[in-house]
C-alpha cells in the first residue's frame, strides 16, 4: 500500500477565510439549468436589556416626589413673605406636623411629608394656606383654610365677564373696590367672605355658598349696575340664607 505525502497546512484553519454572506450560489434544477441564489446576511438584533434601578430597603414612602408640594412665589409677594414668615411656617411645623423651607433658586415654598406627619391631606391644606396668603389674604384669614374644611379659594378675572380695556376697565375695578373700599368691605360682610381685588383678578375666600354669594354681586357691578342696587340684592339674598339656617 502506497502512502503519499500528506500536507499538514490543508488541516489548519484559512488565513483570509471567505464570508459567505451575499456570496451567489449554482443550484442546480431538475431541468438541469443553472440558477443563481444570494444568500442574504441574517442579521441578529441584540435584545436591549433595560436594567432597573435598584430601590433602597427601608426606604419609606414618604421620600417620594408624590408627597411635595411647590407653591411660586411672585415677585410683589417677596417681602410680605419675609415679614410674615414666622407666623407662616408655625402652623405648618407644629401644627401639620410638616416641612416647609423657601428656596431662594427657584424662589418656591417647599412643603413635604416629614416622618411625624400623621395625614397625607394636610400637604394639600398647608399649599391652599400658602396660595391664599400669595393672592393677598392676610395670614389670619388664610389660616380658616386649616383649621375648617368647608373654605375654598375662587379666582378669575374681570375680562372673564365682560371684555373691558383701557378708562373703562379702570373704572369697573373702582365700582369693585367702592369710595376707600366701602362697596368691597360691605359684600364682604354681608356675604361673610374675604375679597382679594389684584388689580384685574379677583380672589375670594369662603365657603362654597358664600362665594357665590359674593360673585355674583361682583359681576352686577362689572355689568355696570348701580352699588345701590347690588346691596339691595344682597340684603334680600343674605336674609333668605339667614332663615333657611
Amino acid at each position: 500500500m502506497e502512502t503519499e505525502n500528506i500536507n499538514v497546512d490543508e488541516f489548519l484553519p484559512a488565513k483570509n477565510p471567505i464570508k459567505l454572506s451575499n456570496v451567489k450560489k449554482g443550484v442546480v434544477t431538475e431541468s438541469g439549468e443553472g440558477m443563481e441564489v444570494e444568500e442574504q446576511k441574517v442579521i441578529k438584533k441584540k435584545s436591549k436589556k433595560f436594567k432597573l434601578k435598584k430601590v433602597k430597603k427601608n426606604a419609606e414612602p414618604n421620600e417620594s416626589k408624590i408627597n411635595m408640594r411647590k407653591v411660586a412665589v411672585p415677585a410683589h409677594r417677596y417681602t410680605p413673605l419675609r415679614e410674615n414668615w414666622l407666623k407662616i411656617f408655625t402652623p405648618i411645623v407644629e401644627h401639620l406636623l410638616l416641612q416647609v423651607r423657601f428656596n431662594t433658586k427657584s424662589r418656591n415654598v417647599e412643603i413635604r411629608v416629614g416622618p411625624e406627619t400623621k395625614d397625607v391631606a394636610n400637604l394639600q391644606k398647608a399649599a391652599d394656606f400658602v396660595k391664599a396668603f400669595l393672592y393677598g389674604f392676610d395670614v389670619e384669614d388664610a389660616l380658616a383654610l386649616l383649621r375648617l374644611d368647608d373654605l375654598f379659594v375662587e379666582s378669575f378675572e374681570i375680562k372673564d365677564v365682560k371684555t373691558l380695556q383701557g378708562d373703562h376697565l379702570g373704572r369697573a375695578i373702582g365700582r369693585l373696590a367702592g369710595k376707600a373700599g366701602r362697596t368691597k368691605f360691605t359684600i364682604e360682610n354681608v356675604t361673610k367672605t374675604r375679597i382679594v381685588l389684584a388689580d384685574s383678578k379677583i380672589h375670594i375666600l369662603g365657603s362654597y355658598q358664600n362665594i357665590a354669594l359674593a360673585r355674583r354681586a361682583i359681576c352686577n357691578l362689572i355689568m355696570g349696575s348701580p352699588p345701590s342696587k347690588v346691596y339691595g340684592n344682597l340684603r334680600n339674598v343674605a336674609k333668605r340664607v339667614a332663615e333657611r339656617f
